[in-house]
C-alpha cells in the first residue's frame, strides 16, 4: 500500500461510525500469521533473527532522537552490516524551548545510540545494517492519517518542543511492546536478560514521554486531543487488537497503559511492522522504512497481503 492510499483511507475512516469501526476491526481480525523467517528447530524466529529486527527499530529511534537532540545522526562506523544499508531522509536539531525536553531528548539520544551499539555488538559479522529511513515523508504520512494536518500541509517533527513529543510519543509505546512481544521467542538466556534491560529502558522513555505530554496538556488541553488520534491510528493500522491507549484526561490521566492487572501488553513483529510500514494490510516497505527492513523478519500481515 502506497502512503498516499494510506492517507486517503484513514481520511475516510476519521469521518466513520461506531459500526464503521466495527468492520474495519473484523477486517483487520482476519490478519494472517507471521512471514517466514529464520527458525529455530522448534519453528519459532532465532534469536539473531529477533535481535536484528531490535536493531531496525533501534536505528530508527536512535536517528530520530540524535538528529533532534545533536543535528547529527549515527556515525558511518554504527550503520554498515548485512542488507541494503540506507541513508536517513530528514531530521535535524531542534531549537528546544524548554530546558526540560531538550534533556529529555538528549539523554533518549544516548541510550538508543547505545542500544544500536550493544545488538550490533551482540550480533557481531550478523548484524543488519541501517536501512533506509525517512524521518519527513513518514511523519506528514502519519500525521495527515490521524487528522492532524491536512491533506497537501506538512508535519515537521522538529518544527518545535511539542511536535517532537507528538513523534516521540508515536514510536515510544512501540519499542515498549516490541520488546514485550518478542521476550517469549528468546530462547538464550543471556539474550533474554539483555532484552529485559532494554525494555525497562524503552518503558522509562515512554513514561518520561508521556508525562511530559500530560503535562503539555493541563496548560493545552488540545494535546489530548493529538495524542488521542495518534493512538488512534497506531490501534487502527498495527492489527486486530484494541489494545493502543491514549493519555486519558487532564482530570484523569492515563499515564502508564496496562491491562486490568497492571501489565504492559506486547505486539507481535507482524504488528509493529505494520505500524512502522504504516499499513495494514501486510507490506514490506513503506512509512518510516521505504526499502523495507534488513533481516529475516520483513513483512507485516493483513487481510490483503500483497
Amino acid at each position: 500500500m502506497s502512503e498516499n492510499r494510506f492517507i486517503d483511507d484513514a481520511i475516510n475512516r476519521s469521518a466513520e461510525t461506531a459500526e464503521d469501526r466495527a468492520k474495519l476491526t473484523s477486517m483487520v481480525a482476519e490478519a494472517g500469521a507471521d512471514a517466514p523467517t529464520a527458525t529455530t528447530e522448534e519453528g519459532g524466529p532465532s534469536d539473531s533473527s529477533i535481535l536484528n529486527f531490535a536493531l531496525n527499530l533501534e536505528y530508527l529511534e536512535a536517528e530520530f532522537y540524535l538528529r533532534g537532540a545533536t543535528g547529527q545522526g549515527l556515525p558511518d562506523d554504527m550503520v554498515g552490516g548485512t542488507g541494503k544499508a540506507g541513508a536517513v531522509s530528514g531530521g535535524r536539531q531542534v531549537d528546544f524551548r524548554s530546558p526540560l525536553i531538550k534533556n529529555i531528548a538528549r539523554e533518549i539520544a544516548m541510550d538508543e545510540r547505545a542500544h544500536v551499539a550493544f545488538l550490533r555488538d551482540a550480533l557481531g559479522d550478523a548484524a543488519a545494517a541501517r536501512p533506509r529511513i525517512s524521518l519527513d515523508n513518514s511523519f506528514t504520512a502519519a500525521a495527515t492519517a490521524a487528522g492532524l494536518i491536512k491533506p497537501g500541509e506538512v508535519f515537521d517533527a522538529y518544527a518545535n518542543d511539542r511536535n517532537f513529543l507528538f513523534a516521540a510519543f508515536l514510536f515510544e509505546d512501540v519499542g515498549v511492546t516490541a520488546f514485550k512481544g518478542a521476550a517469549p521467542f528468546i530462547s538464550n538466556k543471556t539474550y533474554l536478560d539483555a532484552a529485559a534491560g532494554l525494555l525497562a529502558t524503552e518503558a522509562y522513555h515512554a513514561g518520561v514521554v508521556r508525562a511530559t505530554l500530560f503535562s503539555e496538556g493541563l496548560v493545552d488541553d488540545s494535546v489530548f486531543d493529538v495524542v488521542h488520534k495518534i493512538s488512534a491510528i497506531r490501534n487502527a493500522v498495527s492489527g486486530p487488537a484494541d489494545d493502543d491507549q491514549d493519555l486519558g484526561t487532564k482530570d484523569e490521566a492515563n499515564l502508564v497503559p496496562t491491562d486490568e492487572y497492571g501489565r504492559t501488553f506486547g505486539r507481535s513483529a507482524v504488528q509493529i511492522l505494520n505500524i512502522v510500514y504504516l499499513d495494514p494490510q501486510g507490506a514490506s516497505s513503506g512509512g518510516f522504512y521505504p526499502d523495507g527492513l534488513n533481516g529475516d523478519i520483513v513483512r507485516g500481515a493483513g487481510p490483503a497481503a500483497d
